[in-house]
């Protein structure tokens, strides 16, 4: 299986500011009614959605995160790690949807990985 990216999320200083400005700039509508402190992004039928989410303030900066769809995510994972990426949340289920994880790679660049329900 080739990874593809299956979804993104903007972890941003202020979320009101960054809907209203992406909002404005690209037409995106916002649900906020899926999971508590996080923004579900449509970009409508063209494009793959993403998400927003307020940046914790203790977390070093604003980022784009990037989610690839894999078959294995703990074997995944567990291969990163092998090659010097750094865990930064395990294996986490996403009720109904799948498995997420998060690493650092070797610079230091955030990345996710998802597995979904129908394959974990």
């Amino acid at each position: 299986m080739v990874n593809p990216i299956v979804h993104w999320d903007l972890i941003v200083s202020d979320a009101k500011k960054a809907k209203a400005f992406y909002g404005a700039l690209f037409d995106w509508r916002f649900d906020e009614s899926t999971f508590p402190g996080y923004t579900v992004i449509d970009v409508g039928e063209e494009g793959r959605g993403g998400g927003m989410m307020q940046r914790p303030a203790d977390a070093p900066g604003c980022s784009l995160n990037t989610y690839f769809g894999v078959d294995d995510i703990d074997g995944t994972l567990a291969k990163a790690v092998e090659r010097g990426a750094t865990v930064l949340v395990a294996k986490t289920e996403i009720t109904g949807i799948g498995y997420w994880a998060m690493f650092l790679d070797p610079d230091g660049i955030p990345m996710s990985l998802f597995e979904p329900v129908s394959q974990a």
